[in-house]
């Protein structure tokens, strides 16, 4: 393993040891500042465009900048030779999550927990967890590729291919399984999220290296700037978790048993897509470094355009919109469980 790797492990292994107490202090911090300073919230909210909230995307560009700038752009073109992965990813995320996330969301919502909720919110609630099945991560994912020290140049493929699929099989999908003939896809949520999540971090992390290789040396790169942002994913990931639930305190506060009824099959979700992937990969021979970032982006969802095809459909206030909401509040802990697990299981794939 590389010294950078080690030093990510290093970090990683401090983060994850304490990984509940970390995750309990963003929750705690966010919702406490959300409730004791409401001008907080109130005032990032403006910074807004197509339900995309311009500080948590500043603060995402910031945690994929660090994978970006490792990306060699000659490795792009020989990662589309190897379509395995992307096989893993694009079967798992268009012919698998889509239709078990509305089985296990239909599931407990209409059987498991019929004596809590209605009939009319389950079939709300449904709605909302199909929009998270069927909007595959476009942005996150690379945060937890760098975590698990995956192929950046793969993991970049990964992303653009399934950013094109989205383009054309999100609407059918999501009308096949709600039966609905009138899903409008915010193309703008959908558009700004790519630029600002793939082409200006890749924008910036090839100019970034290309400059500084020219002018430093690829020495200088490799083991002076490149270690400079060692600690920039973890910081960003803290305080866009702080953010998000400074945005959602009202939500959790007024919402507890629902929310805690609602995570349940998005949770089960998740794992299940993850050992699938995870496990497909380990069959077919994947190395780690692409199995991780494989499994990862299928696990974790689009929660901009989820959210905001919910808002568009069925409204503000509707169940289906408080459900892509908990998918926001669970999937950052959640998939760093999924991560510590990843790095973990490392050794399975020594020998491939």
């Amino acid at each position: 393993m590389s010294e950078e790797s080690k030093q990510q492990g290093q970090v990683l292994d401090f983060f994850g040891r304490y990984l509940t107490i970390w995750v309990a202090l963003c929750i705690v911090a966010g919702v406490a500042i959300g409730q004791l300073f409401p001008a907080f919230p109130q005032t990032l909210s403006k910074f807004e465009y197509a339900q995309v909230s311009i500080p948590v995307a500043i603060l995402i560009w910031l945690m994929i900048y660090p994978m970006m700038l490792k990306i060699d752009f000659s490795s792009i073109v020989e990662a589309t030779k190897k379509p395995k992965g992307l096989t893993v990813t694009c079967v798992t995320n268009w012919l698998i999550k889509p239709f078990t996330m509305y089985l296990i969301a239909a599931f407990f919502f209409k059987v498991v927990f019929e004596a809590f909720i209605p009939a009319d919110l389950a079939t709300d609630y449904l709605a909302g967890a199909v929009l998270l099945g069927a909007a595959p991560c476009t942005a996150m994912v690379f945060v937890w590729s760098h975590l698990t020290d995956g192929d950046p140049a793969y993991t970049l493929v990964q992303v653009a291919v399934n950013d094109l699929i989205l383009l054309f099989a999100f609407t059918p999908i999501v009308a096949f399984l709600l039966g609905v003939s009138d899903v409008l896809v915010p193309y703008d949520t959908l558009l700004l999220s790519v630029v600002l999540f793939v082409v200006i971090p890749l924008a910036g992390g090839y100019v970034s290296r290309r400059y500084i290789i020219q002018n430093k040396g690829s020495d200088y790169f490799e083991n002076v700037f490149l270690k400079k942002f060692n600690n920039i994913t973890i910081i960003g990931l803290l305080l866009t978790l702080i953010i998000i639930f400074s945005f959602q305190g009202e939500v959790i506060i007024n919402n507890p048993f629902h929310i805690g009824l609602i995570a349940v099959p998005l949770i089960i979700q998740s794992f299940l897509i993850f050992i699938f992937a995870y496990g497909w990969a380990r069959l077919w021979k994947l190395p780690h470094n692409i199995a991780a970032p494989a499994s990862m982006i299928g696990t974790s969802n689009f929660f901009e355009l989820a959210v905001a095809v919910a808002i568009s459909l069925f409204g503000l206030q509707s169940g289906a919109a408080l459900v892509t909401v908990v998918g926001v509040l669970v999937e950052v802990p959640l998939m760093l469980t999924l991560v510590k697990i990843a790095n973990n299981t490392r050794n399975w794939f020594k020998d491939i």
